[in-house]
């Protein structure tokens, strides 16, 4: 069995209180009887022994935490909490909780729109080894999120910061416009102190990546490996066959020439490919 608690507090801060009158909403009768005393007292001794899902209300990007309640005590008509989050369990999202509600006997979509404390008939962990990934090591040379967020309409354009390309990032920017899409350039953005930052959460946040290889230059081929690591759609394009490195000459890429009428039919062929890609 599993706390579940869904409230709208700061559930990281670790001290919380929740009314009293919310305890057992959503909770089987037969299970409500195990944890409720004669006189309908709640047996905190007993709630505190089982591991718990602190959630906020909500179905997409709310944060939830798996953990334990360390202290509970009535005070009037609330219960203080004192609890700690598991470290080894990284944070979940509504969106995953609601997937796999019926696995975790939340079958009614009310449930993520109240406030309350359920007891749920369910092994936490069981679930959790079976739906959430471990966590794994994350970088130091730059910072990504815990979960992404693709904006959908966003892509990107990896390429050498040189004037000879300005035509060319005209061109895919048309491409993407086409597309209905809207195109940025790492060179468009200051947000972070290191440009490293700037150009690793573009590429987390796009749709699709663009990464022009020509004339070999190292720091596309770098941002080509960082977008194809986090999964994110990727389309190659090039002056020369030969500048396309070995490790991905197994990928089809777009070829084009540096030239008004071959940066035309670029655009055209990446609005295609990008239309491919959105379904369109």
């Amino acid at each position: 069995m599993f706390n579940l608690l869904m409230f709208n507090v700061d559930w990281p801060s670790g001290r919380v209180t929740v009314p009293t009158g919310r305890m057992f909403e959503y909770t089987d009768d037969h299970i409500t009887e195990q944890f409720r005393a004669s006189d309908r007292t709640p047996l905190l001794d007993r709630l505190t022994s089982l591991p718990c899902l602190f959630c906020e209300e909500g179905t997409t990007t709310e944060t939830a935490y798996v953990g334990q309640i360390n202290r509970a005590r009535i005070v009037g008509r609330e219960v203080s909490l004192e609890i700690s989050v598991d470290a080894d369990v990284p944070p979940l999202q509504n969106s995953m909780i609601h997937a796999n509600r019926a696995e975790l006997h939340m079958p009614s979509d009310f449930e993520f729109s109240r406030n309350h404390w359920a007891v749920k008939d369910v092994d936490l962990y069981r679930f959790l080894l079976r739906n959430v990934r471990p966590r794994r090591q994350r970088p130091t040379v730059f910072q990504i999120p815990e979960h992404e967020n693709i904006e959908p309409t966003l892509a990107s354009a990896m390429m050498p910061f040189d004037a000879g390309f300005n035509a060319v990032y005209e061109a895919i920017q048309q491409a993407s416009s086409n597309a209905g899409l809207r195109c940025r350039r790492a060179d468009d953005i200051w947000e972070n102190a290191a440009i490293i930052q700037d150009v690793v959460a573009l590429i987390d946040r796009s749709r699709i990546v663009v990464c022009d290889c020509s004339g070999r230059n190292p720091n596309v081929f770098y941002e080509a490996g960082i977008a194809h690591a986090l999964g994110r759609e990727v389309i190659l394009i090039t002056q020369s066959e030969h500048d396309i490195p070995f490790d991905l000459r197994h990928l089809r890429y777009i070829r084009y020439h540096n030239n008004g009428e071959g940066r035309a039919a670029l655009t055209q062929a990446l609005q295609a490919r990008m239309q491919t890609l959105l379904g369109h």
